[in-house]
């Protein structure tokens, strides 16, 4: 979800392709709040593309909903964006509205609460980039594990000297970083892996981004 330490002035994030290619998505003046940069969401996308159509995917702690958004605007089949701040999150549900976009949820709570309910989804995909002050890393991957379909895969974002600690289950799929960040994706190895996640597409890793 994209948060840091210093506020980020008001403006917007673009959805990069698919059918929403070009929309705008506001940056509401909140502290801490950070959307991933253009350069690692085309990154993380170009890894994901294959496995995309059709998938199911959690963007938790979704803040502005870049990545949601862009999952949606690629062909996912089913979106759910879980965002505690009640503004942020009636936010995300008018910029749905606007784009018309068919699938796509959004959870106004918190997520470790939302975890901890009965799983009535296995996810085949899910975001995980918590505010980076609050160290959710650990507590957020392992309350995953029920909403988690066979050979899931999950993206995590963090700080350069953050190593969360995350389940042993999980496998590093593809990683990079920029100047400020840490990230990789990483899928689960119980049971097969999820249709297509054999051929993710092999991309070159931003290794400094001074948009960050």
């Amino acid at each position: 979800m994209n948060q840091r330490a210093k506020p980020r002035p008001p403006g917007s994030v673009r959805i990069i392709a698919g059918q929403l290619r070009g929309s705008k998505l506001p940056v509401p003046d909140r502290p801490g709040l950070r959307p991933t940069s253009d350069r690692v969401r085309e990154t993380l996308f170009n890894w994901l593309q294959p496995v995309l159509r059709g998938a199911r995917v959690l963007d938790l702690f979704a803040g502005t909903g870049a990545l949601g958004f862009e999952a949606a605007s690629r062909g996912a089949a089913e979106v759910v964006l879980v965002e505690r701040d009640p503004g942020l999150a009636a936010g995300l549900r008018e910029q749905a509205a606007r784009l018309r976009v068919e699938g796509l949820r959004v959870e106004a709570a918190d997520a470790l609460a939302w975890l901890g309910r009965p799983a009535t989804t296995r996810f085949d995909l899910v975001f995980l980039d918590p505010p980076f002050e609050a160290g959710l890393w650990q507590a957020a991957a392992a309350a995953l594990a029920p909403w988690l379909a066979a050979g899931a895969l999950i993206y995590v974002e963090c700080p350069r000297n953050v190593s969360p600690t995350l389940p042993a289950g999980w496998v590093l799929h593809r990683s990079g970083q920029t100047r400020d960040v840490e990230f990789a994706l990483y899928r689960t190895n119980a049971g097969p892996a999820a249709p297509g996640a054999a051929t993710l597409a092999p991309e070159s890793t931003p290794q400094g981004d001074p948009s960050e």
